[in-house]
């Protein structure tokens, strides 16, 4: 390698390895900050902060990846136990956990981590607790990143068809942590080695992830038609987004089977469908919070759409 090139590389992981250092300092002040200051955290985080995320994944999966405070977590005690070869059985189990998981905390927003700090703080601090056992345990990101993550599967959903090329910045070579299905080594192979053989056919549609990418647009809006309430609400803020999940499953799948678009197609629809009602609820509660006009959330929406329009064409291309 020429050193010029060498040391732009260098330089490149050195920033890479700060960024990831500094996204752990914030996720500390975040956490202290739901401590003590819950109101002002949980705007931050709910109305700023989650909003970027689908769109990094859009654009590629790998810079959230890169970044996230949880996989620094989980592959920083690499190395400190015989590491085990993660079992393509045990892959295929957590990542179904890591849906479930997905599915159980995303609706717990409306009756709980909405409002209240202390409690997400906790579950924030369990969950990086998690990351660091299981990275201690298995290589590299198998036991928690490529697996048990609930953020995992909307990563694959979204990072099929990534806009920008980008190389996987934590992982100095590929150990083969897990079987098949490694979002940081070949994005647009993940979601599709993950379903399996039925990608190919019809039957995606009954694999755990098929039947998550089918419901997750429903999921998205069901959440958002839902409002902020007490504990006591918990059971009617599941039934109707379960109940707004289970129709988008069963709409995708009558689509599926009477028309039998190509799975990779369904997929991507999926994925620009999902993310498309997300900021069409998102951008104008960001917009708010920030103390923008009404008319900001509205160009910022219609920034977003755009975005997810320019995705979806690439893809169906």
């Amino acid at each position: 390698m020429p050193i010029a090139l060498r040391t732009t590389s260098q330089s490149l992981s050195a920033g890479w390895r700060l960024a990831q250092g500094l996204g752990l300092l914030v996720t500390g002040a975040l956490i202290v900050g739901l401590f003590s200051a819950p109101e002002s955290a949980l705007g931050l985080l709910w109305n700023v902060l989650i909003p970027i995320l689908p769109a990094t994944f859009l654009l590629s999966p790998l810079i959230w990846r890169a970044l996230c405070p949880l996989a620094t977590l989980n592959m920083l005690p690499n190395g400190l136990f015989a590491a085990r070869t993660m079992p393509a059985a045990l892959q295929k189990t957590l990542g179904t956990a890591g849906i479930a998981l997905l599915l159980i905390l995303v609706p717990a927003r409306r009756f709980l981590f909405n409002e209240e700090g202390a409690i997400l703080g906790i579950v924030i601090l369990a969950v990086g607790a998690l990351a660091l056992g299981l990275g201690a345990i298995y290589p590299q990101k198998a036991g928690f990143c490529n697996t048990l993550c609930p953020v995992l599967p909307v990563e694959k959903l979204y990072g099929q068809h990534p806009l920008v090329a980008m190389k996987d910045t934590r992982c100095a070579s590929c150990v083969r942590c897990v079987p098949k299905g490694c979002l940081d080594l070949a994005p647009q192979k993940s979601l599709h080695q993950a379903i399996g053989p039925g990608r190919t056919s019809t039957r995606w549609i009954a694999t755990p992830y098929g039947v998550f990418a089918g419901a997750f647009p429903g999921f998205v809006l069901g959440y958002f038609l839902t409002e902020n309430g007490p504990i006591a609400s918990a059971p009617s803020v599941y039934l109707e987004v379960f109940g707004a999940a289970a129709a988008s499953f069963i709409v995708v799948a009558a689509i599926n089977g009477i028309f039998r678009i190509a799975p990779v197609r369904m997929l991507a629809g999926l994925a620009a469908a999902a993310a498309g009602i997300y900021y069409a609820f998102a951008a104008p509660a960001t917009t708010a919070y920030l103390g923008l006009a009404p008319i900001a959330g509205e160009v910022l929406r219609l920034v977003m759409l755009g975005l997810v329009g320019v995705w979806a064409w690439r893809a169906w291309r």
